[in-house]
């Protein structure tokens, strides 16, 4: 997907102890503490300031948020020269440049003046508000309409970020789309000049008038976001954590490598995937073709220690040995399998994968190397795709069976694990995604066409859909993947339009919104710490759609901030 956006735009260690002690960690000393109150400048205090402390040496960032007096304090392990960012919806930021001392406590307040330049106002508006804005069609079924666009055009990059909102010629429009409907499978000329038209007219510079207003969560003044700079990676795609050794795994889908990140140093090491020696197959231009670079999209830690990823590029599926930091040879998918996607591992080892091309779901027994492809039942593919691309999987803790999304075919299905029958449901959403198991066995699936959650009792296929929060009338968000905190079953969802992250409390149906620290965040998947963090990567493409043009990993302690006093 990075080498279809470079086509078209051309252009965590095992933190077993409390927020206080990780932030000692990081240098190695006792931390220091960062306080202030920030205000309008006319005495008001701000309530949800994002306070975020940056050390460019290291690549750690750390943000708080302020509470209804405007107070904030950061207990931090950053030491030496560092750059205090402060920045709240539809005011200016304000950065200050400081000297933390371990051990040492720092005062820095802030007066923060409001926007007043539309452009201005423009530039911070996330994606969703520029993307919400263009004229879409009114009618759902419509092929223009606004849950089309958002599955077919939005959904391996957003539309409306900094890069994609660019105004370019029409030409220009035409020769994208043509790209993207290329990888859809669907170069229909009539839908191409009609979608590149949309986009000419809608990404023409003005700015939106639309004011989305976000409330902010009382959790939020609890929450220390961490963010550890990816300086040497292209696409990293899914990270998941190690327990033997706490450390998060990312693979990078287009560098193909496998990143190792160190929570409480910061640092990431980088180990290259060997190219395939299978014969490239296409012309790189749609999901069916196959490259000699491996491109590691997702990944599962196995009952043998080693890592499990699917090589979208190579059709393989690769092992990596933690141990040694070493890849084994992969195994290679027969024909006609297509593109291996999401992957998950069940309790007896047996690995489990999405096809997203093929339209097939693949069997792995990484002990005696038997692989078997499920071809899914046939199924009209919705929107502008010509195929309905299974993407998310996961397995049943009560009865063993592997559930999949078709994500352009707005399906549910589950296959027996020991006869292979497939049995199909109608999705309670609309562009189901990413879904994962809770510890009950209730299946969570994100809709990203519809900008809603859903949990559905496999046995019976019943389900409660929650829809997200919306800040503007109309303005959907587009939910990528869930995945569920193992100690509080709570539900994480990671969202592509809003730079937001949202977490959902089952017991009192509520969501708990998260901004963001970089504009432009496209988050992939969850995965957890020991100590309960929330940890995912933040990667859109291209790069410079976020800002500082920099992936990260980044992980949210929900609890790791004092309460003020």
């Amino acid at each position: 997907m990075k080498k279809l956006s470079l086509i078209i735009f051309m252009s965590l260690a095992l933190v077993a102890c409390s927020a206080k002690e990780s932030s000692k960690s990081v240098q190695g000393v006792t931390p220091g503490l960062l306080t202030g109150v920030v205000n309008d400048g006319q005495s008001k205090p701000l309530n949800g300031v994002m306070v975020r402390v940056t050390n460019e040496t290291s690549g750690i960032s750390q943000s708080v948020f302020t509470d209804e007096q405007g107070r904030y304090e950061l207990s931090t392990g950053l030491t030496g020269d560092v750059t205090v960012r402060f920045r709240l919806p539809y005011y200016r930021d304000e950065t200050s440049k400081l000297i933390l001392t371990a051990g040492k406590s720092v005062e820095q307040k802030a007066v923060l003046k409001p926007m007043t330049d539309l452009a201005e106002i423009s530039e911070s508006l996330p994606s969703a508000y520029h993307f919400g804005n263009l004229a879409f069609d009114k009618d759902p079924k419509s092929i223009n309409s606004y849950q089309h666009l958002q599955r077919d055009c939005a959904g391996c990059h957003a539309l409306g970020n900094s890069v994609t909102r660019a105004p370019r010629p029409l030409d220009q429009w035409v020769d994208i789309v043509t790209i993207m409907q290329s990888y859809l499978g669907n170069p229909d000329p009539k839908l191409i000049k009609s979608r590149a038209a949309l986009l000419y007219a809608g990404f023409n510079g003005q700015a939106p008038t639309v004011r989305p207003v976000f409330p902010v969560d009382a959790e939020t003044q609890q929450a220390v976001i961490h963010e550890y700079r990816l300086e040497n990676t292209i696409f990293p795609h899914d990270a998941d954590i190690n327990p033997a050794d706490g450390l998060v795994y990312t693979v990078d889908r287009t560098a193909s490598q496998m990143a190792v990140t160190d929570l409480v140093s910061g640092k990431s090491v980088f180990f290259d995937q060997p190219p395939s020696m299978r014969p490239a197959v296409g012309k790189g231009d749609s999901y069916s073709a196959r490259s000699k670079e491996p491109g590691p999209h997702s990944l599962a830690l196995g009952k043998n220690g080693y890592w499990y990823t699917t090589n979208a590029g190579s059709d393989e599926i690769g092992v990596f040995d933690p141990k040694t930091r070493t890849w084994k040879a992969s195994f290679v998918l027969p024909e006609p399998a297509r593109y291996p996607h999401t992957i998950r591992i069940g309790r007896d080892g047996i690995v489990w994968f999405t096809l997203a091309a093929s339209t097939q779901v693949g069997r792995l027994d990484p002990v005696s190397g038997d692989i078997k492809l499920i071809y899914l039942p046939k199924l009209k593919p919705l929107g502008g795709s010509a195929g309905t691309v299974p993407y998310g999987i996961d397995i049943s803790p009560v009865d063993g069976r592997i559930w999949y999304a078709r994500l352009w075919g707005d399906k549910l299905g589950a296959i027996d694990p020991t006869t292979f029958a497939v049995t199909e449901f109608d999705s309670p959403v609309e562009g189901p995604r990413r879904l994962r198991f809770d510890a009950k066995g209730k299946l969570w699936v994100t809709g990203y066409n519809d900008g809603m959650i859903a949990k559905v009792d496999t046995q019976s296929m019943k389900s409660e859909v929650y829809p997200m929060p919306e800040f503007a009338a109309g303005y959907r968000p587009a939910p990528y993947a869930l995945a569920i905190h193992p100690a509080t079953q709570e539900v994480w969802i990671n969202e592509t339009l809003t730079d937001r992250v949202y977490r959902f409390l089952p017991k009192e149906k509520r969501f708990i919104v998260y901004p963001m620290p970089l504009r432009g965040t496209f988050t992939r998947d969850f995965t957890f710490t020991a100590s309960g963090w929330a940890c995912t990567t933040n990667s859109p493409i291209l790069n410079a759609a976020l800002e500082g043009n920099e992936t990260e990993v980044l992980c949210i302690d929900p609890s790791g901030a004092k309460a003020r006093k």
